[in-house]
């Protein structure tokens, strides 16, 4: 998609989604997020939590599989409940990563 083909629906959102869509795209631009990096050669490059080798897409499959949050933080001790909203939120912003991920993990 184009700049060009996406500016009519920029202009659509409303002052709250044009605030939260500029937040996005200064996080992707900094290639920053609070608590999860991405590391070669660790995990396969994929985003995981902050000094550790607990991916994003594992959370996000285990929540869809319904595992809670309190059951996520007692099988991760070293997880705390702000890496799970942060995890929660680059899922958010990259669905299709995360999607990826899980697919290419579920076929190994």
């Amino acid at each position: 998609m184009t700049l060009k083909e996406l500016q009519p629906q920029l202009l659509a959102l409303s002052p709250e989604e044009k605030t939260q869509a500029i937040q996005f795209l200064a996080q992707s631009l900094s290639n920053f997020w609070s608590g999860i990096q991405k590391t070669p050669g660790v995990c396969g490059g994929d985003a995981c939590i902050r000094q550790t080798r607990i991916p994003v897409w594992v959370l996000v499959n285990a929540r869809r599989l319904g595992i809670s949050e309190s059951e996520l933080l007692e099988d991760y001790p070293t997880l705390r409940a702000a890496d799970l909203a942060n995890a929660w939120a680059y899922a958010e912003v990259y669905p299709d990563e995360i999607e990826t991920a899980i697919q290419q993990n579920e076929d190994d």
